[in-house]
Protein backbone atom coordinates (compact mmCIF):
# COMPACT_ATOMS: atom_id res chain seq x y z
CA UNK A 1 0.00 0.00 0.00
CA UNK A 2 1.22 3.73 -0.76
CA UNK A 3 0.42 6.34 1.02
CA UNK A 4 -0.99 9.45 0.03
CA UNK A 5 1.04 11.45 -2.79
CA UNK A 6 2.31 14.82 -2.53
CA UNK A 7 -0.52 16.10 -4.42
CA UNK A 8 -3.12 14.34 -2.73
CA UNK A 9 -1.60 15.70 0.55
CA UNK A 10 -1.77 19.49 -0.80
CA UNK A 11 -5.30 18.83 -2.48
CA UNK A 12 -6.45 17.14 1.25
CA UNK A 13 -4.83 20.17 3.01
CA UNK A 14 -6.79 22.55 0.70
CA UNK A 15 -10.34 21.22 1.08
CA UNK A 16 -9.74 20.88 4.81
CA UNK A 17 -8.58 24.74 5.14
CA UNK A 18 -11.30 25.36 2.87
CA UNK A 19 -14.03 23.60 5.60
CA UNK A 20 -12.13 25.50 8.62
CA UNK A 21 -12.41 28.55 6.42
CA UNK A 22 -16.07 28.06 5.52
CA UNK A 23 -17.20 27.63 9.49
CA UNK A 24 -15.07 30.21 10.40
CA UNK A 25 -16.65 32.83 7.68
CA UNK A 26 -19.99 31.31 8.32
CA UNK A 27 -20.01 31.60 11.79
CA UNK A 28 -20.48 35.35 12.29
CA UNK A 29 -23.45 35.80 10.04
CA UNK A 30 -25.11 33.91 12.51
CA UNK A 31 -23.92 35.14 15.50
CA UNK A 32 -24.96 38.36 17.09
CA UNK A 33 -22.64 41.28 17.19
CA UNK A 34 -22.27 41.65 20.85
CA UNK A 35 -24.57 41.15 23.93
CA UNK A 36 -27.24 43.36 24.44
CA UNK A 37 -26.38 46.86 26.49
CA UNK A 38 -29.50 46.74 28.75
CA UNK A 39 -32.87 44.37 28.88
CA UNK A 40 -34.89 44.73 25.45
CA UNK A 41 -38.08 44.45 24.82
CA UNK A 42 -38.34 43.78 21.66
CA UNK A 43 -36.63 40.92 19.56
CA UNK A 44 -38.13 41.59 15.84
CA UNK A 45 -39.14 44.78 14.07
CA UNK A 46 -41.77 45.21 11.76
CA UNK A 47 -41.32 48.38 9.70
CA UNK A 48 -44.09 49.69 7.41
CA UNK A 49 -42.63 52.14 4.83
CA UNK A 50 -45.43 54.12 2.61
CA UNK A 51 -43.08 55.73 -0.12
CA UNK A 52 -43.83 59.10 -1.47
CA UNK A 53 -44.34 61.10 1.40
CA UNK A 54 -47.73 60.47 2.68
CA UNK A 55 -49.56 63.37 3.74
CA UNK A 56 -49.42 63.70 7.70
CA UNK A 57 -52.45 66.07 7.99
CA UNK A 58 -54.31 64.14 5.95
CA UNK A 59 -54.03 60.85 7.85
CA UNK A 60 -52.55 61.22 11.53
CA UNK A 61 -52.53 64.87 12.38
CA UNK A 62 -55.75 66.61 12.95
CA UNK A 63 -55.53 70.25 11.67
CA UNK A 64 -58.99 72.52 12.34
CA UNK A 65 -57.49 75.49 11.58
CA UNK A 66 -57.25 74.57 7.92
CA UNK A 67 -60.79 74.57 7.66
CA UNK A 68 -61.26 77.88 9.23
CA UNK A 69 -58.31 79.75 7.20
CA UNK A 70 -59.07 77.72 3.86
CA UNK A 71 -58.06 79.88 0.93
CA UNK A 72 -55.78 82.31 3.14
CA UNK A 73 -51.85 82.73 2.32
CA UNK A 74 -50.10 80.99 5.08
CA UNK A 75 -49.44 83.11 7.92
CA UNK A 76 -46.20 84.59 7.73
CA UNK A 77 -45.04 82.28 4.43
CA UNK A 78 -47.46 84.00 2.01
CA UNK A 79 -45.03 84.12 -1.26
CA UNK A 80 -43.41 80.65 -0.54
CA UNK A 81 -42.25 78.04 -3.16
CA UNK A 82 -41.57 75.23 -2.22
CA UNK A 83 -39.74 71.61 -4.00
CA UNK A 84 -42.01 72.33 -7.15
CA UNK A 85 -42.78 75.50 -7.06
CA UNK A 86 -45.72 78.57 -5.83
CA UNK A 87 -48.04 77.90 -2.96
CA UNK A 88 -51.37 78.77 -3.34
CA UNK A 89 -53.95 78.93 -0.22
CA UNK A 90 -54.12 76.83 2.78
CA UNK A 91 -55.90 73.61 1.95
CA UNK A 92 -58.04 71.83 4.54
CA UNK A 93 -57.79 67.96 4.60
CA UNK A 94 -60.74 66.65 2.18
CA UNK A 95 -61.89 63.54 4.83
CA UNK A 96 -63.25 63.84 8.03
CA UNK A 97 -61.92 63.42 11.38
CA UNK A 98 -62.88 61.54 14.04
CA UNK A 99 -62.05 60.31 17.76
CA UNK A 100 -60.86 56.73 17.96
CA UNK A 101 -60.58 54.16 21.12
CA UNK A 102 -60.15 55.33 24.47
CA UNK A 103 -57.84 57.81 24.10
CA UNK A 104 -60.02 60.06 21.56
CA UNK A 105 -57.12 60.17 19.17
CA UNK A 106 -58.82 62.57 16.13
CA UNK A 107 -57.61 60.36 13.33
CA UNK A 108 -58.90 60.36 9.30
CA UNK A 109 -62.27 58.56 8.61
CA UNK A 110 -60.72 57.36 6.06
CA UNK A 111 -58.95 55.14 8.38
CA UNK A 112 -61.41 52.63 9.77
CA UNK A 113 -59.43 49.73 10.43
CA UNK A 114 -56.09 51.69 11.58
CA UNK A 115 -58.35 53.40 13.76
CA UNK A 116 -58.98 50.38 15.68
CA UNK A 117 -55.27 50.48 17.11
CA UNK A 118 -55.24 54.27 17.99
CA UNK A 119 -55.04 53.04 21.56
CA UNK A 120 -51.85 50.92 21.12
CA UNK A 121 -49.56 53.67 18.50
CA UNK A 122 -47.52 56.18 19.91
CA UNK A 123 -47.42 58.70 17.95
CA UNK A 124 -44.30 61.15 16.50
CA UNK A 125 -45.84 64.36 15.30
CA UNK A 126 -43.24 66.44 15.54
CA UNK A 127 -41.04 64.24 12.73
CA UNK A 128 -38.64 66.36 10.35
CA UNK A 129 -36.08 65.33 7.41
CA UNK A 130 -32.84 66.98 5.59
CA UNK A 131 -34.35 66.74 2.62
CA UNK A 132 -37.25 67.28 0.54
CA UNK A 133 -36.38 64.67 -2.44
CA UNK A 134 -38.06 61.00 -2.89
CA UNK A 135 -34.92 59.39 -3.08
CA UNK A 136 -32.31 60.56 -0.35
CA UNK A 137 -35.47 61.34 1.72
CA UNK A 138 -36.50 57.27 1.50
CA UNK A 139 -32.13 56.70 2.54
CA UNK A 140 -32.41 59.29 4.92
CA UNK A 141 -35.33 57.24 6.81
CA UNK A 142 -33.87 54.03 6.20
CA UNK A 143 -30.38 54.60 6.88
CA UNK A 144 -30.02 58.12 8.95
CA UNK A 145 -27.84 59.04 6.17
CA UNK A 146 -29.14 61.16 3.13
CA UNK A 147 -27.08 59.79 0.84
CA UNK A 148 -26.38 55.69 -0.39
CA UNK A 149 -23.54 53.71 1.19
CA UNK A 150 -24.79 53.24 4.35
CA UNK A 151 -26.38 50.47 6.26
CA UNK A 152 -29.92 50.26 6.61
CA UNK A 153 -32.02 50.00 10.15
CA UNK A 154 -32.71 46.71 9.51
CA UNK A 155 -28.95 45.70 8.48
CA UNK A 156 -27.47 47.31 11.67
CA UNK A 157 -30.64 45.09 13.59
CA UNK A 158 -29.55 41.87 11.71
CA UNK A 159 -25.98 42.81 12.99
CA UNK A 160 -26.49 43.49 16.55
CA UNK A 161 -29.23 40.60 17.07
CA UNK A 162 -27.84 38.19 14.21
CA UNK A 163 -30.37 35.42 12.63
CA UNK A 164 -32.91 33.60 15.06
CA UNK A 165 -32.53 30.24 12.68
CA UNK A 166 -29.97 29.31 10.31
CA UNK A 167 -32.94 28.71 7.66
CA UNK A 168 -34.07 32.26 7.42
CA UNK A 169 -32.58 35.30 6.51
CA UNK A 170 -32.50 38.21 9.87
CA UNK A 171 -33.35 40.99 7.59
CA UNK A 172 -36.23 40.38 4.84
CA UNK A 173 -37.31 43.72 2.40
CA UNK A 174 -41.17 42.95 0.89
CA UNK A 175 -41.58 45.31 -1.82
CA UNK A 176 -44.78 46.55 -3.10
CA UNK A 177 -46.18 44.88 -5.98
CA UNK A 178 -46.12 48.39 -7.93
CA UNK A 179 -42.37 48.63 -7.59
CA UNK A 180 -39.21 49.26 -5.58
CA UNK A 181 -39.57 52.46 -3.54
CA UNK A 182 -37.14 55.51 -4.81
CA UNK A 183 -33.55 54.63 -4.68
CA UNK A 184 -34.36 51.08 -4.97
CA UNK A 185 -32.12 48.73 -3.25
CA UNK A 186 -30.37 51.17 -0.85
CA UNK A 187 -33.35 51.64 0.74
CA UNK A 188 -32.60 47.64 3.06
CA UNK A 189 -28.30 47.99 2.04
CA UNK A 190 -25.67 46.61 4.08
CA UNK A 191 -23.84 49.59 3.17
CA UNK A 192 -20.12 49.30 4.56
CA UNK A 193 -21.51 46.35 7.15
CA UNK A 194 -20.73 42.89 5.72
CA UNK A 195 -22.37 42.21 2.82
CA UNK A 196 -24.36 39.34 4.46
CA UNK A 197 -26.71 41.59 6.53
CA UNK A 198 -28.34 43.37 3.67
CA UNK A 199 -32.18 42.84 3.18
CA UNK A 200 -33.60 39.50 0.88
CA UNK A 201 -35.90 40.66 -1.39
CA UNK A 202 -39.05 38.80 -1.49
CA UNK A 203 -42.67 38.90 -1.87
CA UNK A 204 -45.84 37.40 -1.82
CA UNK A 205 -45.82 36.99 -5.94
CA UNK A 206 -42.03 36.30 -6.09
CA UNK A 207 -41.45 34.54 -2.57
CA UNK A 208 -37.70 33.84 -3.15
CA UNK A 209 -35.46 34.66 -6.65
CA UNK A 210 -33.26 32.24 -8.02
CA UNK A 211 -34.08 29.71 -5.47
CA UNK A 212 -35.13 26.73 -6.89
CA UNK A 213 -32.98 23.88 -8.89
CA UNK A 214 -32.65 23.89 -12.58
CA UNK A 215 -34.84 21.23 -13.92
CA UNK A 216 -33.54 17.54 -14.06
CA UNK A 217 -31.60 18.66 -11.07
CA UNK A 218 -31.31 16.25 -8.05
CA UNK A 219 -31.18 16.72 -4.19
CA UNK A 220 -27.72 15.13 -4.17
CA UNK A 221 -26.35 16.75 -7.10
CA UNK A 222 -27.65 20.16 -5.89
CA UNK A 223 -26.01 19.41 -2.70
CA UNK A 224 -22.66 18.14 -4.30
CA UNK A 225 -22.60 21.40 -6.55
CA UNK A 226 -22.99 24.00 -2.81
CA UNK A 227 -20.12 21.56 -1.14
CA UNK A 228 -17.78 22.43 -4.28
CA UNK A 229 -18.66 25.72 -4.16
CA UNK A 230 -18.04 26.29 -0.43
CA UNK A 231 -14.70 24.17 -0.65
CA UNK A 232 -13.29 26.47 -3.45
CA UNK A 233 -14.32 29.86 -1.70
CA UNK A 234 -13.37 28.60 1.31
CA UNK A 235 -10.15 27.87 0.37
CA UNK A 236 -10.25 31.47 -1.55
CA UNK A 237 -11.65 33.51 1.59
CA UNK A 238 -9.36 31.50 3.94
CA UNK A 239 -6.37 33.78 2.15
CA UNK A 240 -9.16 37.40 2.00
CA UNK A 241 -10.32 37.59 5.23
CA UNK A 242 -11.56 40.66 4.62
CA UNK A 243 -13.59 40.01 2.07
CA UNK A 244 -16.91 40.55 3.15
CA UNK A 245 -19.07 40.04 -0.15
CA UNK A 246 -17.31 36.66 -0.53
CA UNK A 247 -17.92 36.15 2.85
CA UNK A 248 -21.66 36.57 2.35
CA UNK A 249 -21.78 34.85 -1.11
CA UNK A 250 -20.39 32.04 0.86
CA UNK A 251 -23.25 32.10 3.54
CA UNK A 252 -25.65 32.54 0.77
CA UNK A 253 -25.41 29.11 -0.81
CA UNK A 254 -25.69 28.15 2.44
CA UNK A 255 -28.59 29.67 3.52
CA UNK A 256 -30.17 29.45 -0.30
CA UNK A 257 -30.17 25.48 0.08
CA UNK A 258 -31.57 25.38 3.74
CA UNK A 259 -34.28 27.48 2.28
CA UNK A 260 -34.74 25.24 -0.21
CA UNK A 261 -36.70 23.47 2.54
CA UNK A 262 -38.19 26.15 4.84
CA UNK A 263 -39.12 28.72 2.51
CA UNK A 264 -42.00 26.98 0.33
CA UNK A 265 -43.39 27.02 4.13
CA UNK A 266 -43.06 29.98 5.13
CA UNK A 267 -44.03 31.40 1.59
CA UNK A 268 -47.70 28.79 1.39
CA UNK A 269 -50.23 31.50 2.14
CA UNK A 270 -52.45 28.47 1.02
CA UNK A 271 -52.02 27.51 4.40
CA UNK A 272 -53.94 29.83 6.15
CA UNK A 273 -57.71 29.93 7.63
CA UNK A 274 -60.10 31.80 4.54
CA UNK A 275 -61.11 34.03 7.57
CA UNK A 276 -58.09 35.32 7.82
CA UNK A 277 -57.49 36.13 3.75
CA UNK A 278 -61.24 37.69 4.36
CA UNK A 279 -59.80 39.55 7.40
CA UNK A 280 -56.38 40.92 5.39
CA UNK A 281 -58.10 41.42 2.06
CA UNK A 282 -56.08 38.89 -0.36
CA UNK A 283 -59.36 38.34 -2.20
CA UNK A 284 -60.08 41.72 -2.95
CA UNK A 285 -61.14 42.66 -5.85
CA UNK A 286 -58.13 45.48 -6.27
CA UNK A 287 -55.31 43.82 -7.37
CA UNK A 288 -53.44 45.99 -5.52
CA UNK A 289 -54.90 45.83 -2.28
CA UNK A 290 -55.03 41.75 -2.81
CA UNK A 291 -51.14 42.07 -3.30
CA UNK A 292 -50.55 44.55 -0.53
CA UNK A 293 -52.35 42.31 1.68
CA UNK A 294 -50.48 39.12 0.75
CA UNK A 295 -47.50 40.71 1.39
CA UNK A 296 -48.51 41.76 5.08
CA UNK A 297 -49.63 37.93 5.54
CA UNK A 298 -46.48 36.76 4.23
CA UNK A 299 -44.96 39.34 6.76
CA UNK A 300 -46.67 38.19 9.94
CA UNK A 301 -45.74 34.32 8.56
CA UNK A 302 -42.09 35.49 8.47
CA UNK A 303 -41.73 37.20 11.73
CA UNK A 304 -43.84 34.80 13.48
CA UNK A 305 -40.59 32.27 12.02
CA UNK A 306 -37.79 34.56 13.58
CA UNK A 307 -36.71 37.26 11.21
CA UNK A 308 -35.38 39.78 12.67
CA UNK A 309 -36.66 42.50 10.72
CA UNK A 310 -39.54 42.95 8.09
CA UNK A 311 -39.57 46.00 6.27
CA UNK A 312 -42.74 46.13 4.26
CA UNK A 313 -43.37 48.44 1.62
CA UNK A 314 -46.89 50.08 0.33
CA UNK A 315 -46.51 51.88 -2.75
CA UNK A 316 -43.83 52.22 -5.02
CA UNK A 317 -41.25 54.68 -6.61
CA UNK A 318 -42.37 57.75 -8.31
CA UNK A 319 -44.18 57.57 -12.01
CA UNK A 320 -44.63 59.67 -15.16
CA UNK A 321 -47.82 60.71 -13.17
CA UNK A 322 -47.64 62.23 -9.80
CA UNK A 323 -49.73 59.76 -7.17
CA UNK A 324 -50.59 57.24 -9.85
CA UNK A 325 -47.81 54.81 -7.52
CA UNK A 326 -47.08 56.16 -4.33
CA UNK A 327 -48.29 58.74 -2.23
CA UNK A 328 -46.78 61.97 -3.93
CA UNK A 329 -50.09 63.58 -4.38
CA UNK A 330 -48.99 66.98 -6.10
CA UNK A 331 -51.91 67.33 -8.39
CA UNK A 332 -54.51 65.59 -7.70
CA UNK A 333 -54.85 64.62 -3.69
CA UNK A 334 -57.77 63.38 -3.23
CA UNK A 335 -58.03 61.02 -5.94
CA UNK A 336 -54.59 59.76 -5.25
CA UNK A 337 -55.61 58.73 -1.66
CA UNK A 338 -59.14 57.34 -2.17
CA UNK A 339 -57.18 55.25 -4.51
CA UNK A 340 -53.84 54.68 -2.03
CA UNK A 341 -55.48 54.19 1.81
CA UNK A 342 -58.03 51.59 1.03
CA UNK A 343 -55.14 49.61 -0.48
CA UNK A 344 -53.21 50.30 3.05
CA UNK A 345 -55.80 50.48 5.73
CA UNK A 346 -57.65 47.15 5.85
CA UNK A 347 -54.40 44.60 5.06
CA UNK A 348 -52.15 46.82 7.84
CA UNK A 349 -54.72 47.02 10.65
CA UNK A 350 -55.24 43.25 10.14
CA UNK A 351 -51.32 42.50 10.02
CA UNK A 352 -51.27 44.67 13.71
CA UNK A 353 -54.79 42.55 15.14
CA UNK A 354 -52.90 39.14 14.19
CA UNK A 355 -49.50 40.11 15.71
CA UNK A 356 -51.94 41.31 18.92
CA UNK A 357 -53.71 38.46 19.08
CA UNK A 358 -51.16 35.71 18.54
CA UNK A 359 -48.79 37.44 21.50
CA UNK A 360 -46.19 38.23 19.13
CA UNK A 361 -46.88 41.91 19.80
CA UNK A 362 -45.44 41.48 23.34
CA UNK A 363 -41.93 40.99 22.14
CA UNK A 364 -42.43 42.82 18.27
CA UNK A 365 -41.66 46.60 17.59
CA UNK A 366 -43.55 48.05 14.94
CA UNK A 367 -43.12 50.95 13.09
CA UNK A 368 -44.49 53.20 10.72
CA UNK A 369 -42.72 55.79 8.37
CA UNK A 370 -42.73 57.98 5.44
CA UNK A 371 -40.08 59.97 3.53
CA UNK A 372 -41.70 63.49 4.80
CA UNK A 373 -44.58 65.19 5.03
CA UNK A 374 -46.90 67.45 2.72
CA UNK A 375 -47.88 70.85 2.78
CA UNK A 376 -51.00 72.81 4.13
CA UNK A 377 -51.27 74.74 1.44
CA UNK A 378 -52.38 73.93 -2.21
CA UNK A 379 -49.68 73.96 -4.89
CA UNK A 380 -50.33 76.09 -6.83
CA UNK A 381 -52.99 76.19 -9.36
CA UNK A 382 -54.22 72.46 -7.89
CA UNK A 383 -55.71 70.87 -5.85
CA UNK A 384 -52.71 68.54 -4.66
CA UNK A 385 -49.99 69.32 -1.89
CA UNK A 386 -46.44 69.90 -2.32
CA UNK A 387 -43.48 68.43 -0.61
CA UNK A 388 -42.95 69.24 3.36
CA UNK A 389 -39.55 68.00 5.46
CA UNK A 390 -40.53 70.66 8.37
CA UNK A 391 -43.00 68.82 10.07
CA UNK A 392 -44.42 64.99 9.87
CA UNK A 393 -45.68 62.09 11.61
CA UNK A 394 -44.39 58.54 12.16
CA UNK A 395 -45.40 56.43 14.92
CA UNK A 396 -44.46 53.12 16.95
CA UNK A 397 -46.62 50.38 18.70
CA UNK A 398 -45.76 47.23 20.20
CA UNK A 399 -42.88 45.88 22.88
CA UNK A 400 -41.84 48.49 25.08
CA UNK A 401 -44.35 50.97 23.53
CA UNK A 402 -46.48 53.31 26.21
CA UNK A 403 -49.73 52.82 23.22
CA UNK A 404 -52.42 56.12 23.07
CA UNK A 405 -49.52 58.79 23.58
CA UNK A 406 -48.55 61.22 21.36
CA UNK A 407 -45.31 62.81 20.83
CA UNK A 408 -44.54 66.48 19.61
CA UNK A 409 -46.65 69.17 17.79
CA UNK A 410 -46.49 70.36 14.42
CA UNK A 411 -47.70 73.85 14.32
CA UNK A 412 -50.97 75.02 13.90
CA UNK A 413 -51.38 74.38 10.60
CA UNK A 414 -49.36 71.34 9.98
CA UNK A 415 -46.36 73.43 8.55
CA UNK A 416 -43.40 73.16 11.09
CA UNK A 417 -42.81 71.11 14.13
CA UNK A 418 -43.41 73.23 16.88
CA UNK A 419 -43.19 71.03 20.11
CA UNK A 420 -40.04 68.55 20.69
CA UNK A 421 -38.76 68.45 16.97
CA UNK A 422 -37.79 65.20 16.30
CA UNK A 423 -35.69 63.76 14.03
CA UNK A 424 -34.86 60.23 12.17
CA UNK A 425 -31.72 59.91 14.47
CA UNK A 426 -34.27 60.00 17.85
CA UNK A 427 -36.02 57.82 15.81
CA UNK A 428 -33.86 54.69 15.79
CA UNK A 429 -32.06 55.66 19.33
CA UNK A 430 -35.56 54.80 20.36
CA UNK A 431 -35.69 51.50 18.24
CA UNK A 432 -32.45 50.15 18.96
CA UNK A 433 -33.25 50.97 22.52
CA UNK A 434 -36.24 49.11 22.58
CA UNK A 435 -33.91 46.49 20.83
CA UNK A 436 -31.41 46.19 23.60
CA UNK A 437 -28.57 48.59 22.48
CA UNK A 438 -27.51 52.06 23.44
CA UNK A 439 -27.22 53.83 19.42
CA UNK A 440 -24.12 55.47 20.71
CA UNK A 441 -22.73 52.11 20.95
CA UNK A 442 -23.58 50.10 18.40
CA UNK A 443 -20.99 51.07 15.61
CA UNK A 444 -18.67 49.81 12.87
CA UNK A 445 -15.53 51.00 12.03
CA UNK A 446 -15.36 52.46 8.58
CA UNK A 447 -12.57 54.52 7.26
CA UNK A 448 -10.87 55.76 10.41
CA UNK A 449 -14.78 56.59 12.03
CA UNK A 450 -17.11 54.86 14.20
CA UNK A 451 -20.20 55.16 12.65
CA UNK A 452 -23.60 53.85 13.58
CA UNK A 453 -27.29 54.82 12.73
CA UNK A 454 -27.43 57.36 14.33
CA UNK A 455 -24.36 59.76 13.06
CA UNK A 456 -23.47 61.37 16.10
CA UNK A 457 -27.29 62.67 17.19
CA UNK A 458 -29.85 60.93 18.47
CA UNK A 459 -32.06 60.47 22.18
CA UNK A 460 -33.96 58.64 22.90
CA UNK A 461 -37.92 59.64 22.77
CA UNK A 462 -38.28 58.52 26.14
CA UNK A 463 -42.06 59.65 26.81
CA UNK A 464 -42.84 56.84 24.12
CA UNK A 465 -41.69 54.11 26.49
CA UNK A 466 -43.86 51.81 28.89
Amino acid sequence: MHGPSRRDLFANAATALAGVGLAHLLAPAARAAEKAHHAAKAKRVLHVFCPGAASHIDLWDHKPELAKRAGQPLPGEEKLVSFQGANGGLFPSPWKFAPAGQSGKVLSTMLPHMAQHADDIAFVHSMTSKTNTHGPGCVFMNTGHAVEGFPSAGAWASYALGAERADLPAFVALPDVRGEPPNGKANWSNGFLPAAHQGIVMSAQEPVRNLTPPKGTSAEEQRAAVDLLNALNGAHAATDPGNSELRARIAAYELAGKMQLSAPEVTDLSKEPQKVHDRYGTGDANKLKAAYAKNCLLARRLLARGVRYVSLYCASRASGVDGLLNWDAHKTLKADYERHVPIFDQPTAALLSDLKQSGLLNDTLVIWTTEFGRMPTQQAGTPGRDHNPDGFTCWLMGAGVKGGTSHGTTDEFGRRAATDPTTVWDFYATVLHLLGFDHTRLTWRHNGLDRRLTDVHGHVLKKLLA
